[in-house]
């Protein structure tokens, strides 16, 4: 029954630590994130990382992500994609050059040093997702714009990752035109289904004689693109994300998205975010504490510079270009992802692969006061209403 005593553990500290944020002028979600490091090995040590844990935050993070989904506006979208490419190649050539740069500057072997330039590309938006939604950005230009950059950027690293594995022979030799042709795959599947069988799925269900069975053929959904999409090589949240846009296109989507964010906020986004400080530990730093700022240095202003250029060149202006820049410096799930892959490998061990770990964590810290320093509202325009409704 320890779980249940870590469940209520979870959610009350991420209601007290969101609301002590928000009255220190930062995003809910950044308390919740340091709520984690308070209650983990880190300090208290009174939850550990556990199979519950993992498993309530994966849900969390496919809820998150499809719920941005529904909410996307999808014209915008569209609109956007020129500054989605050019914000997502920005994004992931400089973290590339950083990263392979210190790699050889520590002299590290080749393969290591690209591997590390490709971990530090990876962007992860579940949490500038939901800084954006308490700030009303999501569906701001802005906002549409970081979430495309960051599909098109987990399908660059990804391509990048498997070229580079097979080239030095790392893992099993992977076909790169099998590798493309999955991801053409994975998008063509993808955008069919959401035009055509997913409205037909949701009609469908909608008349079964049982309770909210709009809701749960919309979990049903989310979940199955999201496995779909990691069958293809894809991260499982583009799979939820697009299954969000998808319903949204419905008429059942504001039913969905009503019934879902309760759950998703009350239960399972808390544990995601809890998760992530779960894995922080102060052990062994001394060591390794340049290697940890100088990266994380080069993770921040790498992404910054790179995507906010990206952003600078396809027509935004200059603050408009750092808060772009902003929303992709969180690395997150999809660099703790691909470091897995490092295992078998042993392209990064020991206390290198904890210190790049806890490097992943403090861009993910940084990017909520980050995003709302660079969004802040100009004193002669009016103040965005927060969204304590939807905080988590």
């Amino acid at each position: 029954m320890e779980f249940i005593l870590a469940l209520a553990l979870i959610l009350f500290a991420t209601k007290i630590a969101g609301t002590l944020s928000v009255r220190l002028g930062q995003p809910a979600v950044l308390g919740k994130l340091i709520s984690g490091v308070i209650l983990g090995p880190a300090v208290l040590g009174w939850i550990v990382p556990s199979d519950f844990i993992h498993y309530f935050s994966q849900i969390g993070v496919l809820l998150l992500m499809f719920i941005a989904g529904l909410e996307t506006d999808l014209e915008q979208f569209r609109q956007s994609w020129k500054s989605s490419l050019a914000v997502a190649v920005g994004g992931v050539i400089f973290p590339m050059i950083g990263g392979y740069s210190l790699g050889m500057a520590l002299g590290w072997s080749t393969e290591q040093a690209l591997f590390l330039a490709l971990v530090i590309s990876a962007t992860s938006v579940s949490i500038s997702v939901q800084t954006l939604k308490e700030m009303n950005k999501l569906n701001s230009k802005e906002g549409t714009t970081i979430l495309g950059a960051a599909v098109v950027d987990d399908i660059l690293v990804v391509i990048l990752l498997a070229v580079t594995m097979s080239f030095f022979g790392a893992g099993e030799a992977v076909s790169i035109p099998s590798l493309l042709l999955k991801k053409v795959l994975f998008f063509a599947v993808i955008i069919a289904a959401g035009w055509f069988i997913v409205p037909h799925i949701m009609k469908w269900m909608s008349k079964f004689k049982v309770t909210e069975t709009v809701v749960s053929a919309a979990i049903f959904i989310c979940l199955g693109f999201s496995y779909f999409a990691e069958m293809m090589g894809v991260a499982g949240i583009i799979g939820a994300f697009a299954a969000g846009i998808a319903i949204s296109q419905t008429s059942y989507k504001h039913t969905v998205e009503t019934k879902i964010e309760p759950i998703a906020y009350t239960l399972f986004v808390p544990v995601f975010f809890v998760s992530i400080g779960l894995d922080i530990s102060f052990a062994g730093l001394g060591e390794q504490i340049w290697f940890i700022v100088i990266l994380t240095l080069i993770c921040i202003f790498t992404k910054l510079i790179g995507s906010g250029l990206g952003a600078r060149l396809t027509g935004f202006n200059l603050r408009q270009s750092m808060a772009i820049g902003s929303g992709m410096i969180s690395r997150g799930e999809v660099a703790l992802i691909l470091m897995t892959s490092s295992t078998g490998s042993h392209l990064l061990t020991g206390s290198t692969y904890t210190s790049i770990v806890l490097v992943v964590i403090i861009t993910t810290l940084v990017t909520p006061p980050l995003l709302k320093k660079t969004f802040q509202v100009r004193p002669n325009q009016p103040k965005p209403i927060e969204s304590s409704s939807r905080s988590v």
